[in-house]
């Protein structure tokens, strides 16, 4: 008897109707999952713009799950990941009877060290009290824990600054002469994926993988035949982390202090680790960090900023050279000990990696250095806050579409890309934006398919956009803003996020909304962690929570917590940021115009995002406010409005009152 195909497993008479609790047969779910299945038995490229509701992530998981082939699943976020392994993937495979092996990878940050946990244990940096109560939870947890994946101490920060120090890394990982190296988390992990049909990651891992492939020995991940990106509208960015150079100042800072930590081994236990101790090597090191980056930082405003491409011939020059040469003394100094110490194996091998990890770092100053053609040069100096500081010296390649041609589609077998936002409109050449920056041209052999939502939008949702509120960017029009959001919470009885493209948006907002709702629960991005600030508003129920970009895209609250998603502005890119600039220029010497090219349809798929955060379950109703009047005044608002659900549409707050009264009460 032939298998049944994954439409079939799907559909009405297929396993999933039969056991799994509140399962329905979804026709655009089908289509997608026709789609992936095709891809799997004959190779090629898939786009998908799959609408919020389809059930997306079944429809691939089953084809890849039955297609026998190496598959790497990847996601935007760690989160997403386990999504997909903890919760989907045990549900589709008990559904199909199927025991296929799984493994999820994450970046090595995500690992305890057992080498370096237990050098840490030993180092005068151990004995600074603010690691005291985190020491004792990972005590602890290294000694029951079988995957050593931080993720498991839920109340361990990420940000806790002694993760730096006692997490795996690329730079710091020894290899197969570890004397843990059997007992290694990464070990395992990696050991687990090789073995495994269907391999989870993020992004990130995905990237950096592809990265070390091409003309290099490396990798990061098993090899494979098969990769299905899912939420595919991040890879351009994505990949342009791996395929540029990024330097910061906590790598430099924080390889130094390791070594400062190895210098000092068999020294008297006392004070902290500065620049006082260690050595001298160790001391000019960290001076040489600060005066590289705070040189960088002083050329300009903070923020995000192109460098002149001269910076390394002058001053900028002196200070690379700097750093490069007391980055070369720490290897040197690193090495040298090395080779003295006979009688502890352990150390002799991390001081051995030590001096590689400095190589490492001169390498990346080298890269910086380079003149290559079609790169922008830049700095990042907002990075972190308070004491924090993580400036990042970046050069970036402007347009990556030719690598992903040739290092991913050209590459690998099969490639499907989904997302519920690929598409900028809804004819035809909806895919051309994606196409264009992905490298994939006409005459490319690529299926394209845009299944919409399932969702009554017209009759669940509505879309209101005045025509009476100043222009954005002024003081005018945050004040009447405020106004008419406060206005659209009380309709809505509360349950609201509102998003900016800004932060002094985001602030201007907030404090003028705190004089507007009286004593409704009003939150503020950055006031708690992101997890905890989500939890809050779920729990109130009639809350209103003011964000920016993080929130636009990637956050699922469904159920009546969210009623009301107000948009600030149409979110065109920062005109000033480095990249966009870049690609803009990039696309005008090329004789195309950069608004219609990438600004419009970069705006679309953002504008898309922020509107799925409000319709997340068939049983959901809501209201979307884009407080932008260009979508009246300027020619290209049609086309924005044009790439949205079809919501029921108003101007006036009169018929939102009287749309919101028709919703069904529960």
């Amino acid at each position: 008897m032939s298998r049944r195909s994954a439409q079939e497993l799907l559909g009405a008479e297929g396993p999933f109707a039969a056991r799994v609790k509140g399962y329905k047969v979804r026709s655009g779910q089908l289509e997608v999952s026709r789609a992936v299945e095709e891809l799997l038995a004959r190779d090629g490229a898939l786009l998908c713009e799959a609408g919020t509701g389809i059930g997306k992530t079944f429809a691939y998981l089953v084809p890849a799950l039955l297609s026998g082939r190496k598959v790497i699943i990847s996601t935007a976020t760690k989160n997403l990941q386990e999504q997909i392994a903890y919760r989907d993937l045990p549900l589709v495979q008990k559904a199909l009877g199927t025991n296929v092996r799984v493994a999820v990878m994450k970046g090595l940050g995500n690992y305890l060290c057992r080498r370096r946990y237990k050098e840490f244990v030993l180092s005068q940096e151990a004995m600074r009290p603010e690691h005291a109560r985190t020491l004792g939870l990972i005590r602890s947890w290294e000694r029951n824990t079988e995957v050593g994946d931080f993720t498991e101490l839920s109340t361990l920060s990420e940000k806790a600054p002694l993760r730096a120090y006692i997490t795996s890394s690329s730079e710091t990982r020894v290899g197969s002469s570890c004397q843990y190296y059997e007992d290694c988390f990464v070990t395992d992990m990696k050991r687990e994926a090789e073995a495994a049909q269907i391999v989870i990651v993020n992004h990130h891992l995905f990237f950096a993988d592809l990265a070390l492939r091409g003309p290099h020995p490396g990798r990061v991940l098993p090899d494979y035949d098969s990769v299905i990106l899912d939420e595919a509208h991040q890879i351009e960015d994505t990949a342009a982390l791996f395929f540029g150079v990024r330097v910061t100042r906590s790598q430099f800072t924080r390889a130094i202090k390791t070594a400062g930590q190895l210098f000092s081994r068999g020294a008297p236990l006392g004070g902290p680790l500065d620049k006082s101790a260690g050595s001298p090597t160790i001391s000019s090191a960290l001076d040489a960090v600060d005066a590289f980056f705070g040189d960088l930082e002083k050329g300009g405003p903070r923020g995000r900023r192109v460098l002149p491409p001269d910076i390394w011939q002058g001053q900028g020059g002196k200070g690379i050279k700097c750093l490069d040469q007391a980055i070369r003394d720490v290897g040197a100094a690193a090495h040298s000990r090395g080779l003295d110490t006979n009688d502890d194996l352990a150390l002799r091998e991390a001081l051995e990696q030590t001096s590689r990890r400095m190589d490492g770092l001169c390498e990346a100053l080298e890269k910086l250095c380079e003149k290559k053609k079609g790169r922008v040069l830049w700095i990042d100096s907002s990075e972190g806050s308070g004491s924090i500081n993580n400036t990042s010296v970046n050069s970036t390649p402007v347009d990556l579409s030719f690598t992903l041609k040739e290092r991913l589609f050209e590459a690998v077998p099969a490639v499907a890309l989904l997302s519920a936002t690929l598409a900028t409109n809804g004819d035809k050449k909806g895919f051309s934006f994606v196409r264009s920056r992905l490298g994939l041209s006409d005459e490319d052999c690529v299926e394209e398919l845009s299944v919409p939502s399932p969702f009554a939008y017209e009759k669940k949702c509505a879309l209101y956009v005045p025509k009476d509120l100043p222009r954005p960017g002024t003081d005018a029009f945050l004040d009447q803003s405020a106004v008419r959001i406060a206005q659209l919470i009380d309709i809505i009885d509360g349950g609201a996020f509102i998003l900016t493209t800004s932060l002094t948006a985001m602030q201007g907002l907030h404090a003028r909304l705190k004089q507007q709702i009286g004593q409704r629960l009003l939150l503020l991005q950055g006031e708690r962690p992101k997890d905890a600030l989500l939890s809050a508003f779920r729990a109130n129920g009639a809350a209103v929570l003011v964000a920016t970009s993080s929130f636009w895209e990637g956050v699922d609250v469904p159920g009546q917590a969210l009623r009301l998603v107000v948009l600030e502005k149409i979110p065109f890119a920062v005109p000033t940021d480095p990249v966009f600039q870049a690609r803009s220029q990039a696309l005008e010497d090329a004789g195309l115009s950069s608004f219609a090219h990438l600004a419009l349809p970069g705006a679309a798929l953002t504008l898309k995002q922020g509107f799925g955060r409000l319709i997340r379950r068939e049983d959901d109703v809501g209201v979307v406010a884009l407080l932008d009047e260009r979508v009246h005044t300027k020619g290209y608002g049609k086309r924005l409005i044009r790439a949205l659900p079809p919501a029921y549409r108003t101007t006036e707050l009169g018929d939102l009152r009287r749309f919101v009264k028709s919703w069904p009460r529960s």
